[in-house]
């Protein structure tokens, strides 16, 4: 089967909301409604088969001059062990590169898989000037950046992650990681 990574169209949301939604019953993404994906459709790619099928999505969400988040990466069921997640990890971290930026983040259960790709549990956030400017934002992605008390029920049991983009690293270094993303 052949899939093929792309910036995902309006045309594509009902797909990412069908491949999302099962996961948001177990807890590893947060819902979001409908008008949300279509609002952020240009921050997704989407891994699509050769009828359009999305079998694969995720987002990159810029949050500071040199900060981004990677915020709801899933594959189907059937594709779980491909290595289409590393692809799509791959695509975004690529993307971050293309804008320039230096830092992704991510909030995430699956520690080992962001581990394999670079990324590492949090500790400093960032200086006091760049904390006063992101509290005010509403995002709740940058609630959870900043670790606020208010995104605590949301996101409890997750792991703040971090990982700092180099120019070669960033471009796809990652391709000889395993195949069991």
């Amino acid at each position: 089967m052949t899939l093929t990574i792309r910036p995902a169209l309006p045309a594509d949301v009902r797909g990412i909301n069908r491949l999302v939604e099962p996961m948001t019953h177990t807890g590893i993404l947060l819902g979001k409604d409908l008008v949300s994906y279509y609002e952020a459709v240009q921050e997704f790619l989407v891994a699509i088969d050769e009828e359009g099928e999305v079998l694969g999505c995720g987002a990159l969400h810029v949050m500071w001059e040199d900060l981004a988040e990677v915020r709801t990466l899933a594959v189907h069921d059937s594709q779980r062990g491909t290595g289409l997640g590393h692809r799509m990890l791959v695509a975004l971290l690529e993307r971050a590169a293309q804008l320039g930026l230096q830092r992704v983040f991510c909030l995430t259960f699956e520690v080992e898989f962001f581990s394999r790709h670079g990324f590492e549990v949090m500790s400093d956030v960032v200086d006091p000037d760049v904390y006063n400017q992101l509290l005010r934002s509403p995002d709740e992605g940058i609630a959870e950046f900043l670790d606020l008390a208010r995104v605590k029920p949301n996101t409890l049991g997750n792991t703040r992650m971090i990982k700092t983009l180099g120019s070669a690293e960033a471009l796809g270094s990652a391709e000889g990681l395993g195949r069991g993303d």
